[in-house]
């Protein structure tokens, strides 16, 4: 979410969304596609029409790998800019154990007071 949230480079946003939209659209799409090209090929197949069967079976498989091809390398691609932005963009706070020698009223004017943790940032 922070990812999303991020004001950086909007593109990166709007190709995220367009796949999204594209992925929602094209699933059920190729799914009804293929179960309706596999209909077919059965179909020419009790009707002795075996070269139209084949056509339609290596219509079906085309599409699936074509389908299943472009998700893969959209995934891929979306990953490898979350993985880049997260190496980027990290929140790290830093723990300074209350020590003996540092009274709290100086820590305090130091502007080490203590800070509230998330489960969102690394803690070194």
């Amino acid at each position: 979410l922070q990812w999303l949230r991020n004001p950086g480079p909007q593109h990166e946003k709007r190709t995220l969304f367009g796949d999204v939209v594209c992925f929602l659209f094209i699933t059920p799409l190729a799914t009804v596609s293929g179960w309706l090209c596999l209909r077919g090929a059965v179909d020419h197949l009790h009707f002795s029409s075996r070269l139209e069967a084949v056509g339609l079976i290596a219509l079906t498989v085309a599409l699936f790998t074509i389908y299943l091809f472009w998700t893969l390398v959209s995934f891929r691609y979306h990953c490898r800019l979350y993985h880049e932005w997260r190496r980027n963009n990290q929140r790290v706070i830093l723990l300074i154990p209350k020590s003996a020698t540092v009274p709290s009223t100086q820590q305090s004017l130091l502007g080490l007071q203590p800070l509230k943790r998330s489960s969102k940032e690394t803690i070194v």
